[in-house]
């Protein structure tokens, strides 16, 4: 990443309390409160519902057919990808300042976004596995992901909140290869419950899943998921972007995109 870029998009240390970075190396994962406010969080329902209606059967195909990291189709959620060329609604999603500050803790200065998606749990479903959004354990310390929740909705006890196991990502190990059954409630797991608009990081190595929606609603979310710089994206961020995208953006969010200016990534 350029050296400037962070300081760009009015990134500084200070954004997080010294008891907020403590929280997040200690536990993996840190509440950042609200975000998005109703306005926003307004208009980026609508364009979802757009997305969802228009897509249909071919919703979050960008990330289920990826040739570079094969995401598993999840029958329990529907989804959205790449909505980085979706609309101007979600730049935010990748360039707010507080959230950069906070995946920058995790991962260092030098990082970009790996995939911009949206999950929503279906009524009755949307379980999953004790999992880390990795594919090899890491030394702790060595962290190659950061994830960020952005809640479209209140997550509450009853529509399939994520479910986290504080301090896991300073074990080294993968879930499944330490639990019997990673479906299980893990006895220290810890439910995320907190109104819509409110932004979630954890580290990635941090033990998560979603847990069962008992309600007859969806339970909406979008993730902002991010990469060291070394490492490959889950959506290749140069062979997808439009011209229409690098029209808006500025020269820092295409930094955070990591793009690769060339005629033979760069679509048309």
């Amino acid at each position: 990443m350029k050296p400037q870029t962070l300081d760009e998009l009015g990134v500084s240390d200070d954004l997080l309390t010294t008891e907020e970075k403590s929280f997040l190396d200690e536990n993996g994962y840190l509440d950042l409160g609200p975000i998005l406010d109703d306005d926003q969080l307004e208009q980026v329902r609508r364009r979802i519902h757009e997305l969802v209606s228009v897509e249909g059967e071919k919703a979050g195909s960008e990330l289920f057919d990826s040739p570079y990291i094969r995401h598993p189709k999840e029958e329990g959620a529907d989804r959205l990808a790449d909505l980085v060329n979706k609309g101007s609604v979600f730049d935010l999603f990748y360039t707010h300042p507080r959230v950069l500050a906070a995946v920058a803790h995790v991962l260092g200065n030098d990082f970009k976004l790996s995939s911009l998606n949206y999950r929503a749990a279906k009524p009755g479903q949307g379980a999953q596995k004790l999992h880390v959004d990795w594919h090899e354990a890491v030394d702790p310390g060595d962290f190659k992901v950061c994830n960020t929740i952005w809640l479209l909705d209140e997550f509450t006890a009853e529509n399939g909140p994520t479910r986290v196991v504080p301090r896991t990502h300073k074990h080294g190990k993968l879930p499944q290869d330490e639990l019997d059954d990673p479906w299980d409630t893990h006895p220290d797991e810890v439910t995320i419950k907190a109104p819509a608009g409110t932004v979630v990081v954890f580290n990635s190595h941090t033990w998560h899943g979603g847990t069962n929606n008992k309600t007859d609603r969806y339970r909406r979310s979008i993730h902002s998921y991010f990469c060291r710089r070394d490492q490959p994206q889950q959506l290749d961020q140069s062979r997808y972007i439009l011209e229409e995208t690098l029209s808006r953006i500025s020269s820092a969010a295409e930094d955070i995109l990591g793009l690769v200016r060339s005629d033979d990534h760069l679509n048309k």
